[in-house]
């Protein structure tokens, strides 16, 4: 079965134009989604990979539609691999794990992903020590610890709520949570 996965970002966005394109190229089932593809766990997305059956092809109109980075996206083509599942790109045609040209060329550029991130991690890293050598330390600063003691005496006392003494302490209330254990 050739299933097309369509998802938009927000809910004022429409999906008209991809579900054209994944009706064009044949598909029998198309999930639609309005949902961030920073959201690992997204409904219609879930449903399609349990629906999957061996030799199902996904198809999406774009990468982006269906991951947000190149390790989730690696992610996503291991799963399909392990189910017997190809997917294919119709933008980015070198996405097509049913060739073995896509499956090299899939293998190629999340390689290059891969050594992306290991050298901005590298950079990084670099940069912090050099930061280090020069005595800055990084991090947030720190609570002012008169300020944080009168902003608990303050939220014990009973009489004031959290947003009033953050106002009054200049503590905000996540510190002042994290500092209570709430």
């Amino acid at each position: 079965m050739i299933v097309g996965y369509a998802r938009v970002s927000t809910k004022d966005q429409n999906l008209e134009r991809q579900v054209q394109d994944l009706k064009k190229v044949g598909c029998e089932k198309i999930y639609l989604e309005k949902i961030s593809g920073t959201i690992r766990n997204r409904p219609e997305f879930i449903k399609m990979f349990d629906s999957l059956s061996s030799n199902d092809i996904i198809i999406v109109t774009e990468l982006t539609r269906i991951s947000r980075s190149t390790k989730d996206l690696v992610e996503i083509v291991e799963n399909c691999k392990s189910l017997n599942v190809e997917i294919k790109s119709l933008k980015e045609s070198w996405l097509d794990t049913s060739s073995a040209h896509g499956k090299l060329l899939f293998t190629i550029f999340a390689g290059l992903a891969q050594f992306e991130r290991d050298l901005t991690s590298e950079r990084t890293k670099n940069g912090l020590a050099v930061a280090r050598a020069r005595g800055r330390v990084g991090g947030r600063p720190k609570v002012d610890s008169n300020k944080l003691s009168m902003a608990i005496k303050l939220y014990n006392s009973g009489e004031y709520s959290v947003s009033q003494i953050s106002n009054i302490t200049n503590v905000s209330k996540a510190t002042l949570y994290r500092y209570l254990g709430k």
